[in-house]
């Protein structure tokens, strides 16, 4: 089934489905530029790995462990056999590890980063820890010869520091080259419009070659069958505005979705 959505399909922003279709992105991107850098750059896909646990980023809800004690029985004179104590299970709260994935495009001949792709998470852009470490990442990642590309296809959270006009964006897409610091190209767009082509920056005077995010993401939902996890009957997490909102009811009934 294509996806009923010009650009991006605001379901898929659900905390169920998200982790599955930004690991999938990553590698569809990963695929898609390969065989258009080589043979002088190199695309890795690399990962950070958060610990949340009960003093860590988030919880998520597991149990305290719980013991429960038998009642002792009412002192008799005469002896009484010895009850077998009852085994009791239990939950702990063991920690969960959040993975998040990323691109790093690579020069064959020096090794070096020339580019870091991005796609965030809600772990590095709702506010926490995961956030702060994220910012801290973008600091360096700005303050370096890195180009750095940034896909926010996330509602929820506010976006990343920018100075600039994006208001009534849903998503955006950033494009820093090092050359060109502080200032940086800005694909803001909504619901409504299909997502932009961005171009991937690479060493200084080379041809950029075009991303085609929206055809990317549309294949992908195709082929790993999102539609089979997606009720469209319900509203989508987060939901839209009322606005937004009965323009998507209106687009998903006339494809005989709701």
């Amino acid at each position: 089934m294509p996806i009923p959505f010009p650009g991006m399909d605001p379901y898929l922003e659900h905390p169920d489905l998200w982790p599955d279709v930004h690991n999938s992105l990553i590698s569809a991107l990963r695929d898609h530029l390969v065989p258009r850098l080589r043979p002088r750059y190199y695309v890795s896909v690399e990962q950070r790995t958060y610990r949340a646990g009960l003093t860590g980023l988030t919880f998520i809800g597991r149990p305290d462990a719980t013991v429960v004690a038998e009642s002792r029985p009412a002192y008799r004179a005469a002896p009484v056999a010895a009850t077998p104590p009852r085994v009791v299970t239990v939950e702990l709260p063991v920690p969960d590890t959040v993975r998040e994935t990323y691109l790093e495009v690579r020069g064959v001949a020096s090794g070096q980063v020339v580019t870091v792709l991005e796609i965030l998470s809600p772990t590095n852009k709702l506010p926490g820890e995961g956030r702060n470490h994220y910012e801290r990442k973008r600091m360096a990642v700005l303050d370096s010869l890195t180009h750095l590309v940034e896909i926010d296809l996330l509602r929820a959270g506010p976006a990343m520091p920018m100075f600039g006009d994006d208001r009534g964006a849903h998503y955006r897409i950033l494009i820093s080259r090092e050359w060109q610091r502080p200032r940086a190209d800005l694909l803001p767009f909504t619901v409504r419009q299909p997502i932009p082509d961005f171009p991937l920056p690479l060493q200084r005077g080379e041809e950029e070659p075009l991303v085609p995010l929206n055809a990317l993401l549309h294949e992908l939902y195709d082929r790993a069958g999102y539609d089979l996890r997606i009720n469209y009957r319900l509203e989508p997490e987060p939901p839209l505005g009322d606005e937004d909102a009965a323009w998507a009811d209106a687009l998903l009934r006339e494809q005989g979705l709701r």
